[in-house]
């Protein structure tokens, strides 16, 4: 997997970010998936697929959990707790769909992560208790590519 440091480090790159649906530009603007694209982009080089348009609510009338499908076919799964550098998966209220994306930068009783936040764009938080009650799931980046 991609090294956790290195995951953190560019996370934090992307603090101050403003939010924009479907962008994926340091600086420039992004979502939550964006974020990921982006850090995904540093650490390991060209995204595995080209993202199709998607909507603000991600599928949720239908109840198509696109996003956590997503994660789960691109990204290890990890057990149990998080640990920094792990992209974490959100479902922002009990019965809707998983359809928010941050990345763990501290484990542990000080956890804390990054995510693009609507109106706040992208900023670091505590995982606080009614954050973490909406953990769907935690992911490793996978390795880097190695060249010959």
């Amino acid at each position: 997997m991609a090294g956790r440091a290195d995951v953190v480090a560019a996370a934090r790159g992307w603090i101050g970010t403003p939010y924009r649906h479907q962008a994926a530009c340091r600086g420039a603007g992004c979502d939550c998936l964006g974020l990921v694209r982006g850090v995904w982009r540093e650490v390991l080089g060209a995204e595995p697929v080209a993202v199709p348009a998607y909507t603000m609510d991600w599928s949720e009338p239908q109840g198509d959990e696109r996003l956590w499908a997503a994660a789960r076919r691109y990204l290890p799964s990890r057990a149990g707790p998080g640990r920094s550098g792990d992209v974490i998966l959100f479902r922002m209220r009990a019965g809707a769909v998983a359809k928010h994306l941050g990345i763990l930068t501290e484990a542990g009783a000080e956890a804390r992560f990054i995510h693009a936040y609507c109106r706040r764009g992208v900023v670091e938080s505590p995982l606080s208790a009614p954050w973490a009650r909406r953990v769907v799931g935690y992911f490793a980046l996978p390795e880097p590519m190695r060249g010959d």
